[in-house]
């Protein structure tokens, strides 16, 4: 995790991008912000420019990802770009028969059951990313000293996608399986995260400058369930990742944190409803023999709506709560709404690299 000694991190750093500085626990010349799901959403050039194209094709077009990946650096000054992907890319790409439903999400033809479904899961191989890959190669050109951050979904919420055959509320299915037959779920959760590891290694060595493993529904389990039944997964993927600053994520795991962050993470991503301080507490209690962490978060996404005074009181509080961490990334404590004003997101990002 954050080997970096303090003083590496503090000296010869003006020209590294604030991001790159934060994440590896220094202090960068302004706190550095992105968002999660910037990359489209709420532009209307996005959605233009996706009108009549399905997403999952959207993601394998090359000069489609690099623009769509380059609006919001273009519009909002953010400090990192996102690469335009989705979770479910790495699986369609190796020969899952799944789909994106508008209105839905992902929807799996054959849910996975049994062990006979598990061993069926492919490979995923480096040729079937090419187009992710080339796409890499055009936003490096184009992005300059702005970082591109790659991303996956983590082996237990890809599961849970497989196992439910789309997105659930309860997740019923995928915790009886977890518990049912908990050699099948480790086996399937094995094949995972061979496939998120192998398409998060193709993104680093094709020129990200960091990674982010989403863990989406992470939340819906206990602290135990997480340990024994998802974190040597999410362990093996991140600790195949070497060079970059690995950011690890999920929504409603306040309570996961610190086992998020032995996952492997060297910047642990914090929701909307654990305030950055008490998150940063939590981590220390857990691991005071590691250094001190570095967070990412946690603006509410909905505040987004609330009007300049409240955004600001908002920004403000979290910048406060982020000074207990080593390093802050500022941003939402999950993805932009559809609805965003995206001169909402804009003023957020003034907000944060004004105030310091």
């Amino acid at each position: 995790m954050n080997d970096i000694t303090e003083a590496e991190a503090q000296a010869g750093t003006e020209a590294e991008a604030p991001l790159l500085v934060a994440a590896r626990g220094g202090r960068p010349s302004r706190t550095p912000v992105w968002f999660m799901r910037q990359a489209g959403r709420s532009l209307p050039e996005y959605r233009k420019l996706r009108e009549g194209t399905a997403m999952l094709d959207a993601c394998m077009d090359p000069d489609m990802v690099c623009e769509i990946t380059m609006q919001p650096v273009r519009r909002h000054d953010v400090d990192a770009a996102i690469l335009f992907s989705d979770i479910v890319v790495p699986l369609k790409a190796a020969g899952v028969d799944l789909d994106i439903v508008p209105g839905t999400g992902p929807v799996v033809a054959n849910p996975i059951a049994t062990e006979a479904d598990v061993k069926a899961i492919p490979e995923l191989h480096e040729e079937q990313v090419q187009p992710v890959v080339d796409a890499i190669g055009l936003l490096n050109k184009e992005l300059g000293d702005v970082p591109l951050i790659g991303f996956a979904g983590a082996p237990f919420t890809l599961a849970s996608y497989l196992v439910e055959g789309g997105p659930s509320k309860h997740h019923e299915r995928t915790k009886a399986l977890m518990h049912g037959n908990p050699d099948l779920w480790h086996a399937l959760l094995g094949r995972l995260a061979d496939i998120t590891a192998e398409f998060l290694r193709v993104q680093v060595q094709a020129g990200v400058k960091a990674v982010q493993l989403f863990d989406s529904w992470a939340g819906a389990l206990s602290e135990r369930d997480y340990r024994e039944f998802v974190l040597p997964h999410s362990t093996r993927v991140l600790s195949g990742i070497t060079g970059v600053p690995r950011i690890h994520f999920g929504v409603g795991t306040g309570e996961l944190l610190p086992a998020m962050r032995e996952a492997g993470a060297d910047v642990v991503g914090v929701d909307w409803r654990t305030p950055l301080d008490v998150a940063v507490q939590r981590l220390e209690n857990a691991a005071p023999h590691l250094p001190k962490p570095v967070v990412q978060g946690n603006l509410d996404p909905a505040l987004l709506f609330a009007g300049v005074p409240a955004l600001e009181r908002e920004v403000a509080r979290i910048k406060r709560e982020g000074e207990a961490a080593a390093g802050h990334i500022f941003n939402l404590g999950h993805g932009v709404l559809p609805d965003t004003d995206p001169d909402m997101i804009t003023r957020a990002v003034e907000l944060v690299h004004r105030q310091g």
